[in-house]
């Protein structure tokens, strides 16, 4: 199916993922998972949760193999990769950088597949690993949501689950993942992750500032929030229309609900989807996020 493995499309925490053909000649994303530590769970985890999902914006699965110690996990193939070759300005330039309409788009996308997670199927899926590297994008720029290795199911009519460990990566696990104090884990995890890449995909860089010289720098929500409120250019490396500085401070404005500190204080998706799509005059300025960084401490746990 891969011609002996010979095109490489990534490499990540749980295994390899190359471009294979099947007989039909429909193009497949086959993805060889590692030899686990967990006896398989998250290959388990990818099956049961992506198996009952059906969703315009959630990669879909078209089989799976299970022979010894070997698992494989055959999806659809999107044409584009995942969206943080694009969205970074340390990008390689030989990919052309993505119009705000289309940054838009895929920000209206990804908001649909997770408000289909948490609420469309008969049982909830969270996430939890919610990052730039796991969304695809098709041959149209069609953003799914992809790789559930760490993914968690539960009844439709629970919101709240209990983990036995932390799951996520550095710089998108939201403060209730690592510390109860902050609140109960939940779909609103979900929710922060997804803030923080909206934040990224404005500011064009990781959301981590290794090199900031203070806390309030490094923390990526307490940046956007004070170019908002001193109504500074929130991109000052391009030269952008009105519309295109609306679409910025629009997903800036709902990037810094989604990673409110508290998980009530953060909206559901369907609120944050009318966000998106209602008028700028109905958003509201969220609250001054705080100075220092909850992200610095976890340690980083998937691809």
């Amino acid at each position: 199916m891969t011609n002996n493995f010979k095109e490489k499309l990534g490499q990540g925490g749980f295994g390899a993922v190359y471009k294979g053909k099947l007989s039909n000649g429909r193009l497949v994303a086959v993805k060889m998972l590692s030899v686990s530590k967990t006896n398989g769970e998250e290959f388990m985890n990818e099956v049961a949760s992506i198996s009952r999902t059906s969703h315009v914006n959630v990669v879909s699965l078209l089989g799976f193999c299970l022979r010894g110690r070997k698992r494989v996990l055959i999806y659809e193939f999107m044409s584009n990769g995942s969206l943080d070759k694009f969205i970074y300005k340390t990008r390689d330039e030989t990919l052309s950088a993505l119009s705000w309409d289309v940054i838009y788009k895929i920000a209206r996308d990804i908001a649909r597949g997770l408000e289909y997670l948490h609420k469309g199927c008969n049982t909830r899926i969270f996430h939890f690993d919610i990052k730039p590297h796991n969304i695809l994008l098709d041959e149209n720029f069609c953003a799914k949501i992809a790789d559930f290795g760490l993914a968690k199911l539960c009844p439709r009519n629970e919101s709240i689950v209990s983990l036995s460990d932390a799951r996520g990566t550095m710089g998108y696990v939201a403060p209730e993942m690592w510390s109860k104090s902050f609140g109960r884990v939940s779909y609103k995890s979900d929710v922060y992750s997804y803030g923080m890449m909206l934040l990224e995909m404005v500011g064009g860089r990781k959301n981590i500032n290794g090199e900031a010289s203070n806390t309030s720098e490094i923390y990526f929500p307490h940046w956007a929030y004070t170019k908002l409120e001193l109504d500074d250019d929130l991109r000052p490396d391009m030269e952008m229309s009105t519309e295109e500085n609306e679409i910025a401070k629009r997903l800036a404005m709902v990037g810094l609900w989604c990673t409110q500190t508290f998980p009530n204080d953060r909206p559901t998706m369907s609120s944050v989807i009318d966000m998106l799509e209602g008028s700028m005059d109905s958003i509201q300025i969220p609250p001054k996020p705080l100075l220092s960084s909850p992200t610095r401490s976890p340690p980083e746990y998937s691809i």
